[in-house]
């Protein structure tokens, strides 16, 4: 893929390294410039890198009326040497491109995917913030562009990434727990339906769940599947428990959950950290029972950005509380998130290949 470069003039451009003094949050900035390439006649076409900015969208596009609209979130991250590493962008690709199956979508071939984000990243090195637990937030997304307001797939759609330089999630650290919101009114996604893919609409679906849980005095809301039987998602992150025993339980994938890619790095960590770690159908009832009797001592929520979210409350529709352990981050909760941000960061032996150098091209 030959990308075409029409970038800023240097005396518009960032022309130091980025040293904010203050925490500047999470998703907040953009870089100066964005990654664009357009769908039509079958074939991606005109790959470029230009100025971050308004996308001109005609009122019928298509993503306007129906939805056709997929993102994903990754990091790159700087390490001692002063080279920039993504950390298992392979696997967003990978995912991209299953979310835009369910969502009836052409798929952008995985190597203009990582060949795109790693030419705008290194278009965007001196924009990485010299901040203690920052990186450069990736997000690729998908859209439907043709003006048609038939119900029916786009024909035209348009690729597009750009760079947020993001703090540190949680400023304070990963030491204080949240409380999680146990609905039976609102469920993230039904089987048979869009639940698997990070598309735009589930996370729209989520806003109302979200504002019944702060209502609580939660976070988020801990979702359960149709039937209120079974454990699905924490608010936008796989959720997670940890027995008595030290071992870590993650609900098994289905059609109505995301398959997130933090889930899938730490089932591989079990031997670094020296635990168990499995996937099993969780059941509400059983679930409660073990935080009850002492058998499930931690939990949480496993996603990109925040890596993990302890949880140290669930609440009720009723109001009643229901303590997990001793409400506080728990030690493998801790561990994990340790072992996690080293492997990310470069301070941790990178033994399952997971991080990539951004090449340079423009040098």
């Amino acid at each position: 893929m030959e990308i075409k470069y029409q970038l800023k003039s240097l005396s518009q451009r960032r022309s130091e390294p980025f040293t904010p003094e203050d925490n500047i949050g999470f998703g907040r900035i953009r870089t100066d410039h964005m990654f664009l390439m357009d769908y039509d006649n079958s074939q991606w076409l005109n790959p470029r890198i230009i100025p971050y900015g308004p996308l001109p969208i005609s009122p019928g596009a298509m993503a306007l009326h129906y939805g056709q609209a997929i993102f994903e979130g990754a990091k790159a991250f700087l390490h001692s040497d002063e080279e920039i590493y993504t950390f298992r962008l392979d696997k967003n690709t990978e995912r991209l491109n299953e979310s835009a199956k369910i969502m009836c979508m052409p798929e952008v071939p995985k190597e203009m995917q990582m060949q795109a984000i790693e030419a705008l990243i290194d278009v965007e090195r001196l924009w990485f913030p010299r901040q203690t637990g920052a990186c450069l937030y990736i997000r690729p997304f998908l859209f439907a562009t043709e003006d048609n307001i038939s119900v029916r797939s786009s024909q035209n759609y348009t690729f597009c990434v750009m760079l947020s330089p993001s703090g540190a999630y949680y400023p304070e650290g990963n030491n204080n727990a949240i409380s999680l919101l146990i609905s039976k009114t609102y469920h993230r996604a039904v089987s048979g339906g869009t639940g698997s893919a990070k598309a735009a609409g589930n996370y729209a679906a989520s806003l109302r769940a979200g504002i019944a849980a702060k209502e609580k005095g939660a976070a988020q809301v801990l979702y359960l599947d149709s039937t209120n039987q079974r454990i699905e998602e924490a608010g936008a992150m796989n959720h997670f428990h940890v027995l008595k025993d030290g071992s870590i339980i993650i609900p098994e994938f289905t059609d109505t959950i995301l398959k997130s890619i933090t889930s899938q790095s730490v089932l591989a960590l079990g031997e670094l950290l020296g635990c168990n770690i499995r996937q099993e159908t969780v059941y509400l009832d059983k679930f409660i029972a073990d935080i009850e009797s002492g058998d499930i001592v931690e939990a949480g929520g496993f996603g990109t950005a925040a890596v993990v979210s302890a949880v140290g409350h669930y609440i009720f529709e009723d109001g009643t509380k229901l303590k997990v352990g001793n409400g506080e981050v728990g030690p493998t909760t801790h561990k994990l998130y340790a072992l996690y941000s080293a492997i990310q960061t470069g301070q941790h032996p990178d033994e399952l290949a997971w991080l990539k150098q951004v090449p340079h091209r423009l040098a």
